[in-house]
This record gives structure tokens, C-alpha cells and sequence, in this order.
């Protein structure tokens, strides 16, 4: 009786685990093959091709794909707008009090204008126009065309139904995988891919040229133009005392402020473009720098926020302009030479 029931207990348990190891087999997306799993998991990587299969994933809605298209595509139009009023109402403003005072000022920085204003809309358009950049085709799917590691770290993307390399994400707003992405910036409507990096860091250096210009050129014209400062009661400093200090920058506010009131059209221009372009300056640099740091990293802004290691490296920069290798073999690479005097 006690062999009968031990047995059953033996039968029983020999299903059981029968039943689990079915459960577990599954299918490779990446070169097709049989995958039998030790345990449950959401996410493993074939022995074979080097795919990394994530089960949890679904296919995410594209609810608002259109609605954010048309808030990029709008974005775009504003920059736009707000460019050529900054070239128009400078060369409105500015020039007839340059050509003023010299002829040949006038033609120097008319040709100046017409440089930084070319240079920063063709930058401007193929960072915002161009493909930030699609990842390669690789076959996949099949066992006998996908050799060992041939999709080593590649994952799958369900939006766009194909493999995904590592330094590949998915853009929800432009609706496809951008190789080497970036950032998706709205102001340009695009990703910030391996495409158009190079011209979208071209686009932020003539921006900053540009704005710098225009806060210096329009400061002069407004020196010129604007009407006499009147003060109401003149303020003798006998002293560095504090209270005669408050009181003179009171009067000199003051007198600021009156003047103010008798500008004219071209004055009000020029003081909206000083301040306009200060601010996008600012803005640009800020944004500038943090790009050159992150290439500097041998980063981007993505591999940034999920740790990627990266190599601190000047050839990084003169690598990513496109200097050529016969040029970086002379560059200093700080990082052995920190380590060889350590040393």
C-alpha cells in the first residue's frame, strides 16, 4: 500500500515538472530558434545570434502621433518667423544709422549680415529638414541567415516591427528608430541623430554668432538714436555712502525710464532685439556647451541618462567634425598621458 502511494506521488510530480518545462519553451525573434528557459523571465538574450527578447513589452498606441507633428511643425514656423524678424528688423533698425555714419561701416556689416543670416537658416534647415538618421538593415528572423552574434544586444521594436541596434532608440514624436539619437528637440520639429548632429551643433555656433551680433550692433545703433537723458535734480557724491548711491541710481532710472517714453519705432525695435538676442544667447550657449561636453564623453544625451561608459577624449570632438584620421594620430590623448605620469 505504502510502494502505491508513493509511486502516484512519483507519477504526479514527474507531470508537474513536465508541464512547466512546456510552459517555458519559446521562440527567438532574432534568428528564430527554440529557447528553452531555466526560469521565468520576462527578458533574456539568445545563446545563438546575441538578441535580447523583452516579453512584457506591447506595442505602444500612436494616439497623439499627429497631434505632437503639428506641435513640433508649429514650433518650427515659430523659430522661423522669429529669425527673419530678427534679420529684418535688424537691417531696418540698424543699417540707416550705420550707413550714417560711414559708407563704408554700412557695406562691412551689410556683408556680415548677409553671411551669419545665410549660415544660420541652411544650418537651421537640414538639422530641421534632413533624416536624423535610420539604423541598418540586418537580416534577421531566420537561423541559417543569422550567423552566431550576428545580433548581438539587438532588441526589437514593436512600433516599428524590426531590430533595434543598441545605440538605436525610438522616437514616439517622429514615429521611427533614429540611429545615435539624441534628443527629439521641438524647436527644430526632428530628432538630433547621427544624420544631423553635425549640422544641428553647425545651427547652435551661427545662432550664438548670429545673437552676439545683434545684441553688440543693435546697442550701437540705439547709443545714437536715443533721445538726451534729462536728470531732474543732479546728485553731488561727496562720499561712498550708501544712501547716496541708492538715491543716484533712483535719479538715473529715473531720467532712464523718461527718455524711454520719447522713443520711436526704430528705438522700440532695437531695444526688443538687444534684449531678445541676450537672452537667446544665453539660452544657446548653455545648450552649446552641454552638447560639447557629451561629445567630448563620446556620448549623447540619451547614453548620458543610462550611464553609457564613454572616453573622455579631445579626438572625440575633432572625430565628430570630421577631421580626418591623419590629423588625430597628433592630438594629445589626456587620459594616457594622465595615466603614464601617474606612472
Amino acid at each position: 500500500m505504502n510502494n502505491t502511494i508513493s509511486t502516484q506521488k512519483r507519477l504526479n510530480s514527474e507531470h508537474y515538472v513536465a508541464t512547466i518545462t512546456e510552459d517555458l519553451e519559446t521562440t527567438c525573434w532574432g534568428c528564430g530558434m527554440r529557447l528553452f528557459l531555466p526560469s521565468y523571465a520576462l527578458i533574456f538574450k539568445c545563446g545563438w545570434c546575441g538578441a535580447i527578447t523583452n516579453q512584457n513589452l506591447h506595442k505602444p498606441e500612436n494616439k497623439w502621433f499627429w497631434w505632437r507633428r503639428l506641435r513640433d511643425r508649429s514650433f518650427v514656423c515659430i523659430l522661423l518667423g522669429f529669425m527673419l524678424f530678427v534679420i529684418c528688423g535688424g537691417v531696418w533698425a540698424v543699417y540707416p544709422v550705420v550707413f550714417s555714419i560711414s559708407y563704408f561701416y554700412g557695406i562691412f556689416h551689410s556683408i556680415i549680415t548677409i553671411f551669419l543670416a545665410i549660415s544660420t537658416l541652411s544650418t537651421f534647415s537640414l538639422a530641421a529638414f534632413r533624416c536624423a538618421g535610420t539604423p541598418p538593415s540586418i537580416l534577421w528572423g531566420s537561423y541559417p541567415a543569422v550567423g552566431k552574434g550576428g545580433l548581438e544586444n539587438y532588441t526589437f521594436c514593436h512600433s516599428c516591427s524590426k531590430p533595434k541596434s543598441p545605440r538605436t532608440h525610438h522616437c514616439r514624436s517622429c514615429g521611427m528608430c533614429v540611429l545615435d539619437m539624441d534628443h527629439h528637440c521641438p524647436f527644430i520639429g526632428n530628432c538630433v541623430g547621427a544624420a544631423n548632429h553635425r549640422h544641428f551643433i553647425a545651427f547652435l555656433i551661427s545662432a550664438i554668432i548670429s545673437t552676439i551680433y545683434a545684441s553688440i550692433m543693435s546697442a550701437y545703433a540705439g547709443m545714437h538714436i536715443w533721445p538726451p537723458v534729462g536728470y531732474r535734480s543732479p546728485v553731488r557724491l561727496y562720499g561712498l555712502s550708501g544712501e547716496l548711491l541708492l538715491r543716484a541710481a533712483k535719479e538715473v532710472i529715473i531720467a532712464f525710464l523718461s527718455s524711454a517714453v520719447l522713443l520711436s519705432m526704430r528705438g522700440i525695435v532695437l531695444v526688443y532685439l538687444f534684449v531678445a538676442s541676450l537672452s537667446v544667447e544665453i539660452g544657446l550657449s548653455v545648450l552649446l556647451w552641454q552638447q560639447l561636453c557629451y561629445i567630448y564623453e563620446g556620448k549623447t544625451y540619451l547614453s548620458h541618462l543610462s550611464s553609457g561608459e564613454g572616453e573622455r577624449n579631445c579626438q572625440n570632438l575633432f572625430r565628430f567634425f570630421g577631421c580626418p584620421y591623419s590629423i588625430l594620430r597628433y592630438l594629445p590623448n589626456w587620459r594616457t598621458s594622465q595615466k603614464r605620469h601617474t606612472k
